[in-house]
C-alpha cells in the first residue's frame, strides 16, 4: 500500500480467508498511526484525518463483517475512496462522541450546521472546510449528525507555511454554541504531510 496512492482499486482487495489471517496484525500497525491522526477539539468534536492506509482498512473490515463478497466491494470503493485525500488536501471524519444518549441529543440539537463552521488556520491564514453538499447532516428541527466528512484544500504557500514549525496550526469551530479550537501538534502535522505531497 504505497503512501503515494490516492485511490483503493479493486486490485488492492484482499481475499477475505487471507485479510481473516492478517486482520489483527494490520489493525494493531495501525494504532500509532490512527493515534497520530486524530485531534480533539473541544470537549466532544474529534477528527480523524485520514489516508489510504486508514480507509484501505475500513474496506476490507466493512467487507469482512458484512461479508457481501464481490457485489459489496464496489459499493465500499465508492463509498471510501472520496476520503482518500487527494494531492494538496487533508480529509477528516469528524465525530462527535458522547456516550450518555441524552447528553449525546442535547448537544446534537444545539449543533445544527456545524460543518459549516470548521476551519484549519495556519499561521494565521484561514481555510474553511468544505463538507458534503450531496446530504444534509441537519434535520429540519436542527440536530446534526454526530458523523461529518470534511475536505481542507490548501494552496502551496499554505501548505509551505503548514510546513514550518514556527507557523500555529489550529482547528477549530466558529458555531455560536462550540467556539472551540485545539493546537494541531508537531507529530501530527508532519504526519498530515505525507497527504499534502
Amino acid at each position: 500500500m504505497p503512501a503515494e496512492q490516492r485511490q483503493i482499486t479493486r486490485a488492492d482487495i484482499m481475499p477475505m480467508a487471507e485479510f481473516g489471517k492478517v486482520r489483527a496484525e494490520r489493525r494493531k500497525a495501525l494504532i500509532p498511526v490512527k493515534k497520530l491522526r486524530r485531534v480533539e477539539v473541544g470537549p466532544h468534536a474529534t477528527f480523524y484525518f485520514e489516508n489510504y492506509d486508514t480507509m484501505w482498512l475500513q474496506v476490507h473490515e466493512m467487507l469482512y463483517i458484512e461479508k457481501g463478497g464481490e457485489e459489496q466491494i464496489e459499493d465500499e470503493l465508492r463509498a471510501y475512496n472520496p476520503l482518500v485525500p487527494q494531492h494538496g488536501e487533508i480529509v477528516a471524519t469528524l465525530m462527535f462522541e458522547i456516550e450518555d444518549a441524552a447528553q449525546r441529543s442535547r448537544v446534537l440539537y444545539q449543533l445544527g450546521n456545524i460543518e459549516e463552521t470548521a476551519f484549519l488556520d495556519i499561521g494565521g491564514d484561514r481555510v474553511k472546510a468544505d463538507f458534503e453538499h450531496d446530504v444534509d447532516r441537519t434535520t429540519p428541527d436542527g440536530k446534526t449528525s454526530s458523523v461529518h466528512f470534511l475536505r481542507f484544500r490548501l494552496s502551496k504557500p499554505q501548505i509551505e507555511k503548514f510546513r514550518d514549525p514556527a507557523a500555529n496550526v489550529m482547528l477549530g469551530f466558529t458555531h455560536p454554541n462550540y467556539g472551540h479550537i485545539a493546537i494541531v501538534q508537531p507529530a501530527t502535522r508532519e504526519e498530515l504531510l505525507k497527504d499534502l505531497q
